[in-house]
């Protein structure tokens, strides 16, 4: 645990220094206002969706319990008429956006930890080549931040699309992450 002792203060500032730059990103750069489409009919299904008594939670339509199901003709049948999906149903209200983004910050410091981590463990503990740090910093933290927005199009067909610029958002994150690392390495002593 010695790389927190030494790492703390570029794990901490390298969570606020994506913060900020996801702040950029979402609040100012419009990228992300197309990443999700309008649903047709949007008040009768949601009206449905409260007559049927909708719960928060995440579900997979048409729904079978076991990959005996799938066999199923009715079910094949099901899946042939559509529509087929994926939802995300959450609690009514305003989003809570203040717990999002304590939460997001505090996953920003779950990934400057492991890149401490990680870091610590390629380069050594001081005196590192500052541009090493960089890569290696940078790399792991493109990878905490980016690649698993890839699996949203794999298995829950999310726009291809969406999920790039999702990973184009982490590619900037881990250059923000990797900068703070160089910059805040501690020297050989």
């Amino acid at each position: 645990m010695d790389f927190l002792a030494n790492l703390w203060l570029p794990i901490l500032l390298s969570g606020v220094a994506v913060f900020l730059v996801s702040s950029v990103i979402h609040m100012v750069i419009p990228v992300h206002r197309n990443d999700y489409d309008a649903m047709p009919g949007e008040d009768a299904v949601r009206a449905s969706m409260r007559e049927h008594g909708m719960t928060p939670g995440n579900y997979y339509f048409p729904h079978c319990r076991s990959m005996k199901d799938m066999a199923d003709p009715a079910m094949q049948e099901k899946w042939k008429e559509g529509p087929v999906g994926f939802m995300t149903v959450l609690p009514n209200g305003m989003p809570a956006m203040g717990k999002a983004l304590g939460q997001w910050f505090v996953f920003t410091l779950f990934v400057g930890a492991f890149v401490a981590y990680a870091t610590w463990l390629a380069v050594g503990a001081t005196g590192a080549d500052p541009r090493h740090v960089f890569r290696i910093a940078s790399t792991i933290a493109v990878l905490g931040y980016g690649a698993g927005s890839f699996l949203d199009s794999i298995w829950k067909g999310v726009k291809w699309s969406t999920s790039i610029k999702f990973f184009i958002d982490g590619l900037l994150y881990g250059l923000a992450t990797g900068g703070v690392f160089m910059w805040l390495w501690p020297e050989a002593g």
